[in-house]
Order: structure tokens, then sequence, then C-alpha cells
């Protein structure tokens, strides 16, 4: 049965899991909003967890017959890919001493916990864009390497620097925006830019008087107040931060260019695939009741990976100058 972050939630056994799955989510919109499908049945002994999917590459067609005709056959096209699914996370170590110092909210155990959850929650987002098995073998394959060279890769020479001297220049900025969602087999559900370029995607959207801002129901953030997330017409569009332990952002801009990429989450679509009845993440506090001065505590992701079921439930728009 297809899942979500905040279903796991409901169904986990402790109240770490609990509030390890809620760090998670306020992290990261593209964890929160991802569905994830637990199909992969690593049953026999074996070692390799993979996913076998078709993908969608043409559209469906209809027309109209002549009576005592036949209509001309045309079936769609579609192409054979596996996935495999990856383990992901991090542990620490932490002396019981340092454990037991300053408030447990604010204290060692805690800053580690949060610090690992957050960069497990980017290297995932790193790997739904920029996942390359070929580059990182124990990894999955993104979205930028589907999307190399399908018909929903946009290129374009648009100029987002300067919105404000040419009075038209937004207005063509909105049109080629909305010219890129168009692309997608429906609405998307996710827009991920690095701050720059989503920068100019706030301005832009804000004067088609179509941004909105709103808390997401059951998240508070460290101050009590909810987590708000930032949306054009019910997209919600987010940055995915940098690289984990990097200052280089997980969307670069290289010689002034940078890209945008949207999705649609649905079991057609774009989404996450998981094992069957296996728990989506698992969380580790260090063990003090034994005699060892330094122990070890974690969170883990997985094992997961993702899948494009059609080619038109995910777009990137390249080349954009910010």
């Amino acid at each position: 049965m297809p899942i979500t972050l905040a279903e796991a939630n409901r169904n986990t056994q402790t109240d770490l899991d609990v509030t390890v799955i809620d760090e998670f989510r306020k992290e990261s919109v593209v964890l929160d909003t991802m569905l994830f499908d637990d199909v992969v049945n690593p049953a026999g002994g074996g070692a390799t967890m993979a996913y076998g999917y078709r993908r969608l590459k043409t559209q469906p067609t209809a027309d109209f017959r002549e009576l005592n005709t036949e209509y001309t056959p045309v079936n769609v096209e579609t192409e054979h890919h596996v996935t495999g699914l990856a383990v992901l996370g991090g542990t620490f170590q932490i002396d019981r001493v340092i454990a037991k110092l300053g408030p447990a909210a604010s204290g060692g155990v805690a800053l580690n916990m949060r610090q690992k959850v957050k960069a497990t929650s980017t290297k995932f987002q790193d790997a739904v864009i920029n996942g390359d098995t070929a580059v990182e073998a124990h990894g999955f394959d993104g979205l930028d390497k589907a999307l190399a060279g399908s018909s929903t890769e946009m290129v374009t020479a648009a100029n987002w620097q300067d919105l404000d001297t040419d009075p038209s220049a937004p207005h063509k900025a909105l049109d080629l925006f909305d010219e890129f969602l168009s692309l997608l087999d429906g609405t998307p559900t996710v827009i991920l830019g690095n701050a720059k370029a989503l920068a100019k995607v706030r301005a832009i959207v804000r004067r088609s008087s179509m941004y909105n801002r709103e808390p997401v129901e059951g998240l508070m953030g460290a101050n009590g107040r909810p987590i708000t997330r930032e949306n054009y017409g019910g997209i919600f569009f987010a940055d995915p931060g940098n690289k984990a332990g990097t200052n280089s952002p997980i969307i670069p801009i290289t010689g002034g260019k940078t890209s945008l990429y949207a999705y649609r989450v649905a079991l057609d679509g774009f989404h996450a695939i998981s094992t069957a009845g296996g728990q989506l993440i698992e969380s580790w506090l260090p063990d003090f009741s034994n005699v060892k001065a330094v122990q070890e505590g974690g969170v883990e992701l997985g094992p997961v990976g993702v899948a494009l079921k059609s080619t038109k439930s995910a777009a990137v728009l390249r080349d954009l100058t910010v």
C-alpha cells in the first residue's frame, strides 16, 4: 500500500521514531510530499533489491473512422527500466559525559540526531535530482539522468537576472514558466530549484497574485510556530539545499546558468519505492547502559529508490540565466 511519511508516522512504535519522522518532514519538502510504494519484496535470500517497470514514452491517440473501415492501429511506446533500492543515513559517537551536559532538547545527542536527519534528507534530495549509479554505485538514478534528451527537457536562452528594467520582462518570464509547466501531463506537485533561481520564481509568481505561503498541518518549528511551505497555485516550490557536508548547491549554477525541475507525484507518474512491510525510517539513540564511555547513535532511511513511470510526469528547464 503506497504511503507518505505523514502516514508512516502514525504506524511508528516509539516516540523517538515519531520525532525523527517529523524532523525528516520538516527538513524536506521532497520527502514530505513523496509517495512511497512499498512493493519490492527481496524474498529468496538474495542480496539484490530491484524494481522493474515500464516507462511510458509516447501518448495514446484516438481518431474518427469511416463506416466499414478499421482504425489505424497505433500503440503507445514504453521502455523497460530497472531501478535499485538504496539505504542511506549515518551514525555518530558521543561520550556519556557530554551527552549529559545541558538540556535534553539542545544537548549533544539531540543536536547530532537533528544533523544526521538533515544530512540524510539532503542526500536523498541530491539523489532524486543528480543520482547516477554510474557515479555512485550504491545509490539510485535521479531525474537529471532520466530526463536527458527527453521530450520534457526544455532548453532556454532566457535571462531572469533583471526583471525590472523592461516592463514586459516579468510577463515574458511568467509565460516561459507556465510553458515549462505545461510540458507535464498534469499539475506538478513540486518545483525544485536553487535559492537564486527560486528568488526569481518567487518574484515572478508574486506578480501573478498566485503566490502563497501556507502552514503544514501537524508540523511545528523550534519556535512553536507552524512549518510553512511556499506554493504557486497549489504547486509547492522548494530549494533542495546544498550537498551533504558541503556548501555546493544540489542544483548548481554554472556560468550564471541553472535549471528548474518539476514533477507530478503519483503511482502513474513520479514516486518513490520501498520494501514491502519494511520500515521507512529507523533511528537509534546511544545506549549508555553498558560500561563503554563512548556510544553510537544514528538514523537510516530505506531501502528506497525512485521511479519515473511516465516521461511527461517530470520536466527540466535548463540553461536559465539567473
